[in-house]
């Protein structure tokens, strides 16, 4: 293509998939529509009726920028400071796990789950005490906020920087006066008599020789701290049954978001801990284990 060709819209997009593709990226089309959207300013969908229009120098040098991270490794929602979660918009930094679509079966859990008792006439419903461990973005507990606006949410993690982006996350979807934040290590730092209804969590559960084998762009970008359990993958997960066990109201339930692989283990801790008793094991739409569940006695 000659050099002084105008750099349309529609070939910008064109090099810049085909370079992307060639840097290993899985959906190179995709990154380059949102990458350029955020240089002009626009809606991705704008592009679409803007094909034959020529990017302005300032754009065109966003774009570039943009475009180079991109390449060496840093996920589009970084590069955006943003990520969709179950039609929410959620800031998201480095700090935190990017949200992805298995988590929103947590939320699908959760919903059905107090449906549930609605449906069994439990007249405490509309107050439920929620705990969400490890809440990262925040986007569990925007989510049960957001959608049960009669619950009160405790949104825990180990990092503050995690939790500051959670906070801007909550003030965003107007429910920060409903979501208590805290800072500490699973339940172990909530005050004594501290009790829940329902405990969701995205815990860490990626085993320590599992990480090699993730993409280079979750290796190498995101927090290890929300990633990595241990050797076995369920090392956190083993605390987090004991502590939420301790913490539930009878009757309550916790909600856990695995990895398909450690299912049977993660069961097998529910089925030890003797004030909790298995309860369905949610698959995703491929059919594999993503969310297992365990009710207080």
């Amino acid at each position: 293509m000659s050099q002084t060709e105008a750099w349309t819209i529609g070939r910008l997009l064109a090099w810049t998939t085909d370079y992307l593709k060639q840097q290993g990226a899985d959906t190179p089309r995709l990154d380059a529509e949102l990458l350029l959207a955020e240089a002009k300013g626009c809606q991705r969908i704008a592009l679409y009726t803007a094909f034959d229009d020529v990017a302005d120098d300032a754009e065109r040098t966003t774009f570039r920028e943009l475009v180079r991270r991109r390449a060496e490794g840093t996920p589009v929602a970084y590069l955006l400071g943003r990520r969709e979660f179950y039609s929410l918009s959620f800031r998201v930094t480095s700090d935190v796990l990017i949200p992805r679509p298995e988590t929103e079966f947590v939320v699908v859990a959760l919903l059905d789950l107090v449906k549930q008792r609605a449906k069994d006439n439990r007249s405490d419903t509309a107050e439920l005490a929620i705990a969400d461990v490890g809440t990262g973005s925040g986007i569990l507990a925007v989510c049960a906020a957001k959608y049960l606006p009669s619950s009160r949410v405790t949104a825990i993690d180990i990092s503050p920087a995690a939790l500051a982006v959670a906070r801007a996350n909550a003030a965003d979807h107007g429910v920060a006066n409903r979501v208590e934040f805290v800072e500490g290590d699973l339940l172990s730092g909530l005050a004594d008599g501290a009790t829940f209804d329902i405990v969701v969590s995205n815990p860490p559960y990626v085993s320590q020789s599992e990480m090699a084998d993730l993409a280079r762009e979750v290796r190498d970008h995101e927090p290890h701290v929300a990633l990595v359990a241990g050797e076995r993958g369920t090392e956190i997960i083993e605390r987090l049954v004991t502590q939420a066990s301790a913490r539930l109201r009878p009757g309550g339930w916790l909600i856990v978001e695995i990895s398909p692989m450690i299912e049977p283990a993660v069961r097998q801790l529910i089925t030890q801990e003797p004030r909790l008793e298995p309860g369905a094991t949610i698959k995703d739409l491929a059919g594999l284990s993503r969310v297992v569940q365990a009710r207080r006695k």
